[in-house]
Order: C-alpha cells, then sequence, then structure tokens
C-alpha cells in the first residue's frame, strides 16, 4: 500500500526484487515505492475514456511514418524477413500464411553447442531430390523418368540412398527403382503424365522438414540459436534436442494450432513491438496489448477488418460505416436486428452526445425542490 493507491501484487514484487538486487535501505524502497505509485497512477485512463480510439491512432498514426518495403537480413546465411508496413498489415490483417515465415529454435542445455546446432541445422533444412540430382531424363518410348544422383552432393549435404529410396516410394508408391547412382520411376499415361511425374519426384524431399528452405545458427548470451526460413512448429519440435518449451514461430494461426490462443496473442503483441522498434517509432505496449485482445477475445484470431473485428460489430451502423454499407443494412432489415446506439460510430453517425467521458451521464436537475425537501426532513414531515 503506498498512500491511498493499492499497487498490483506484480510491481510489487518487482520493487521487492530491484531493491533487493541494488540493496536498498527501507527508506530508499519507500522513495521507489512512491516514485512507482506516481509513475502508475499516471498511467491509469479515466473512467469512460476512448480507448480503443486513442488507441487506434497511437498505432496508426507511427505506422503512416513506416518505409513501405522493408527487408531486415537475419544471420551470416542472409535470411530475408519482411519487416516494416508490409508486417505490420499481415499482423492486423491475421494472414494465413506470412511472406517470410520463420522460426526460433532454442535448444537443450546438453545441446547447447555451435557442432550440436549444426548438426540440427542439417536435419531440419529441408533436401529436395533436384539439390543431389546430376542429371533428369525422360525416356518416352519406354514411358520412365530417369534420375541420376550426384554422390559427392549427397555426401556434403548427409543423403543416403536410403534416405532417396524411402522418401520417393512414400511420394510415388509405385514404379519405382532406386540404384546407388540412379532413380528410375515408370508412369502410365501420355508424355504429359510423364512431364508431371518429372517434377513430382524432383520435388520429393528426402531429407529435413519441408518447408524449412534455410537455417542458420547464432550465438545469443551464452545461447546457442538457430533462426529458420521457413515454419513448421510441430515437425520440429519432434527432433532431438529441440527444446520445445521456448519454440516460437512467426506464424500467428500455426502458433494457435499448436500451443492455443494465448501464445498466438503473445506473437501478434511481439511481432508488433519487434516491428516497430525496428523502424524506430516508440508506441506504448498497451495500445498493443488492446488490439491483441481485441483480435483474440473470443478464442479465435481475427483480423482487423470486415471479415474479423471491425465486421463482427454488435452495432448495425458501426458495421455499414465501416465497409459493405448496403450489404450491412439489407441484412439486418431482413434479420430486423436493433441498434441500440452503445458506441461512438453510431451515435456520431446520428449527431448524439456519444457515450464517452462526460456523455456516459445522464444528470437530472429538479429547479427548486432541494432546499424545500431539507425543510421537510428537518420537521419531520
Amino acid at each position: 500500500m503506498t498512500g491511498e493507491l493499492k499497487l498490483p501484487e506484480k510491481i510489487l514484487k518487482r520493487v521487492d526484487a530491484v531493491s533487493r538486487k541494488l540493496g536498498l535501505s527501507e527508506a530508499q524502497k519507500k522513495k521507489v515505492l512512491k516514485r512507482v505509485a506516481e509513475v502508475y497512477e499516471n498511467s491509469r485512463y479515466e473512467p469512460g475514456e476512448a480507448i480503443g480510439v486513442v488507441t487506434a491512432q497511437s498505432v496508426s498514426e507511427p505506422a503512416t511514418q513506416m518505409t513501405m518495403r522493408t527487408y531486415h537480413v537475419a544471420g551470416a546465411a542472409q535470411i530475408q524477413v519482411t519487416l516494416g508496413l508490409p508486417r505490420l498489415m499481415e499482423i492486423f490483417d491475421a494472414r494465413r500464411t506470412p511472406t517470410t515465415p520463420t522460426m526460433t529454435i532454442y535448444l537443450k542445455k546438453e545441446w547447447n553447442t555451435k557442432e550440436k546446432a549444426l548438426d540440427l541445422v542439417s536435419r531440419l533444412r529441408e533436401t529436395r531430390l533436384e539439390d543431389i540430382a546430376s542429371d533428369v531424363s525422360v525416356d518416352i518410348l519406354n514411358k520412365k523418368v530417369e534420375i541420376s544422383l550426384d554422390p559427392e552432393r549427397m555426401e556434403e549435404l548427409g543423403v543416403s540412398r536410403e534416405d532417396v529410396e524411402k522418401a520417393v516410394k512414400e511420394s510415388v508408391k509405385k514404379g519405382v527403382r532406386v540404384s546407388a547412382r540412379k532413380v528410375s520411376v515408370q508412369v502410365e499415361g501420355e508424355l504429359q503424365e510423364l512431364q508431371k511425374m518429372k517434377t513430382r519426384v524432383l520435388s520429393v524431399v528426402v531429407k529435413g522438414i519441408k518447408g524449412i528452405k534455410q537455417a542458420v545458427v547464432t550465438k545469443t548470451g551464452d545461447e546457442w540459436v538457430i533462426t529458420t526460413l521457413g515454419s513448421n512448429l510441430q515437425k520440429a519440435m519432434q527432433l532431438e534436442g529441440v527444446d520445445p518449451s521456448r519454440i516460437v514461430s512467426n506464424d500467428i494461426h500455426e502458433m494457435a494450432k499448436t500451443f492455443g490462443i494465448e501464445a498466438a496473442r503473445r506473437v501478434i503483441i511481439d511481432e508488433t513491438v519487434k516491428t516497430l522498434e525496428d523502424q524506430g517509432l516508440d508506441v506504448d505496449v498497451r495500445h498493443i496489448l488492446l488490439v491483441a485482445d481485441a483480435m483474440t477475445v473470443d478464442g479465435t484470431v481475427k483480423a482487423i477488418g470486415r471479415y474479423g473485428v471491425a465486421g463482427s460489430k454488435g452495432s448495425v451502423l458501426a458495421r455499414a460505416n465501416f465497409e459493405e454499407t448496403i450489404k450491412h443494412l439489407t441484412t439486418a432489415s431482413v434479420r430486423g436486428e436493433v441498434d441500440y446506439l452503445e458506441s461512438i460510430v453510431e451515435n456520431v453517425m446520428i449527431n448524439q452526445v456519444v457515450p464517452v467521458g462526460t456523455g456516459m451521464f445522464e444528470l437530472v436537475f429538479r429547479p427548486g425542490g432541494g432546499t424545500g425537501d431539507r425543510k421537510r426532513d428537518k420537521k419531520g414531515e
């Protein structure tokens, strides 16, 4: 307790931890608590404040200052990651797949060495049959697709003949023959089928995880961390050495599917903060928290748009005001929907006082009644 204001338990614990770390006396700790209470009090919003509007302008105004096309290069292997305004639009639109999906993989303690991290990278990065092929031919007469293998390339990428045979047979099912230097696939059909089979066989993943096109190892503090271009959480978590409790993807929907809606909310917050900070923009995290809450409040990830948050408002006029006006008004008329004018947008539209700030309250004034009532009370009437 500091004055009349009671600080949250989390903040009190944080102050205690910092005080112990810095070796503060009781008097110094009280001063810190007093200052924290002042900052906390100033950080709270007033009852009735339009925090949604403040959030909208606080996030969108800095976003207009962003560079339209920005790419960030991560690691020595030149992994390009979309940042700036395109990335912000991806997050708030809740795109099904990001332009550049990435994973950040942390290792278990016993695997925290560069050698083991590099070994894990070789098992993560996808190797297709075309990566180890030296020659490809289509035998039209015998209706066969033949792919010659490059032994040196196979050794370099750590791919065995058994790996190739297993992967191709799983993909093609029948008509497959694999030798030490050649893959042959018999095809039933015309020339078009032969060409299709050629493309299909060359794209077979013989080693690694499908979709992981690149992976680099970097050292962060005392830890070796793997960053990948491409994301496949469920397969990556199954690899030996990966710490499944700390693996993260920038794909919001994949995080929601794998770890739940709270993890998706956390990714929305972290990715938005990181994108803004990379542009040198300072936005209070509470605005971003509110956006993330609005996007995930019903247990699914929704976009900020006509098919998400804005399109699912309870108010007919608020929905019609955003986009697809005629559709919303027509649908509401057919359904017999009622708009109770409880929010800002619809009240602005019909020129009423908005239910924000002092507009939240209705005051009743009875002229000449106050004094007489008090006199009657004193007489006991």
